[in-house]
């Protein structure tokens, strides 16, 4: 109890800066421009590591990365938090083709959903298509039962935050499977949720529930997608598919925590951090070796000007937060067992390396009008969005063990990010070095100003 109450004690007072905080964030930014060595460091994540799906040897290799990293720009402590993740695994590369009632033969671009059981051998079943998931739901089980289903719904192009773009369209992904299965399909296939149509598809968690019969789920790429639309049209067509993944046992990984301790409040807490895991496929570029060099820079550069933090600054690379967050829930349960430790803000960098544009705080209205009142320090660098939304998917549980914590997410442009999401085009050739030492910067300068302030 008293670790709630004094984190509900906290008041956030109006922010007035002052010469001095331009010129801090302007050696900052200068820091990140011309002696960064975040692509240095997103380089050696992605080709020295590579992809690193939670349970993998890879995924064990990035956490031996990420503390080598700490310990190398000599933070105060560097350690890690062992905790349990759920291990599974692609397997065999998947397989499928499009067999037309006219005799023609085309191999589509698949990746199994993560998550999803295999299909014991190659599967066949006819193809039926819906466009979303409702119509799936609305479909007679006669119609559905024995065949494939595919959800060929898009994500929507007129949405100018490609997120909300997103969103509409993630239950075909986590819910597909489910709803096919009621309704006695043999597999569920998924336009990616990409918004280019090309040949990558993109993979990402799906759920199953108990009471329902497990059936395979994949997803396909959109310009597959595109091709057995306009097929479907004029003709009915097989499908055959061959995936071998399977579920392991849970394993022990580690979250990889570091820290610059604070000189007149050590136990007060400011947690910022990305996810150290990715998706198996591509390089985990943008999702999130951006995010974890992002962080990791930042808080190199506020060593590096020999910035004394107030508070302590808690840099969390968080290990998988693609299938399962157990790395977020298991740091916001260890959180709220420190009794010692009084968390007062925590930031998030989970949505790619690409031109900042500003920041979102999960909070009160008193947190978000602080927030806002930073923008003036931002306008020179192009940063304009300070306002109410979305922390993280890492950051999120503390939320229920922390209340009243506000919860910033660093917000990039979004326009490219769901052409990489998931797929294997996204990889460290694809992350822009400029955008990225942007993006460092704005990290650091707001950690600076939060530590300055809270």
């Amino acid at each position: 109890m008293r670790f709630i109450l004094l984190t509900l004690s906290l008041v956030i007072v109006p922010f007035v800066h002052s010469q001095t905080d331009s010129a801090i964030i302007r050696t900052i930014y200068n820091e990140a421009l011309s002696n960064g060595k975040a692509y240095e460091d997103l380089r050696s994540l992605c080709k020295d590591v590579g992809a690193r799906l939670t349970g993998s040897a890879e995924a064990e290799m990035a956490v031996h990365w990420g503390k080598l990293k700490m310990e190398s720009y000599g933070f105060d402590k560097v350690y890690l938090q062992e905790i349990q993740v759920p291990h599974w695994e692609r397997g065999t590369k998947e397989a499928g083709w499009v067999k037309s009632k006219s005799g023609t033969l085309q191999k589509v671009h698949l990746l199994a959903l993560g998550g999803s059981i295999g299909t014991n051998g190659v599967l066949t079943g006819e193809l039926v298509l819906f466009n979303n998931l409702d119509e799936l739901k609305a479909a007679k089980k006669k119609d559905v039962a024995g065949k494939i289903v595919f959800v060929n719904q898009k994500m929507d192009e007129q949405q100018i935050n490609t997120f909300r773009a997103y969103g509409g369209c993630y239950a075909i992904r986590g819910f597909g499977a489910v709803e096919a299965s009621k309704l006695g399909a043999k597999a569920v296939l998924i336009r990616s949720l990409g918004l280019p149509v090309d040949e990558h598809p993109h993979t990402g968690s799906m759920h199953y529930v108990d009471s329902v019969s497990k059936i395979p789920a994949a997803a396909i790429s959109t310009q597959d997608a595109e091709w057995i639309e306009e097929l479907l049209k004029k003709e009915t067509a097989e499908f055959v598919l061959e995936m071998d993944c399977r579920d392991y046992p849970d394993v022990t990984s580690y979250n990889v925590i570091g820290e610059m301790t604070g000189t007149d409040h050590p136990e007060r807490i400011i947690t910022f951090g990305g996810h150290l895991d990715s998706w198996d496929t591509g390089e985990g570029a943008h999702d999130d070796g951006a995010g974890i060099v992002h962080c990791l820079e930042a808080l190199r550069i506020l060593k590096t000007i020999n910035y004394q933090p107030k508070n302590t600054l808690r840099l969390v690379f968080f290990m998988n937060e693609e299938n399962g967050n157990m790395g977020g829930k298991s740091y916001a349960d260890w959180a709220k067992e420190q009794s010692h430790e009084k968390h007062i803000a925590a930031l998030e960098s989970d949505r790619g390396g690409f031109a900042p544009r500003g920041f979102h705080c999960d909070g009160s209205d008193e947190q978000v009008a602080f927030l806002s009142s930073l923008a003036p320090l931002f306008k020179e660098y192009d940063l304009h969005v300070f306002e109410k939304g979305y922390g993280g998917v890492d950051i999120g549980p503390l939320k229920k063990t922390v209340p009243g914590i506000p919860l910033y997410g660093f917000v990039p442009d979004s326009q490219r990010y769901f052409d990489f999401h998931h797929a294997p085009s996204d990889v460290f050739e694809n992350v822009n070095k400029r955008e990225l030492e942007l993006g460092c910067a704005a990290i650091g300068s707001l950690l600076y100003l939060l530590d300055k302030s809270l």
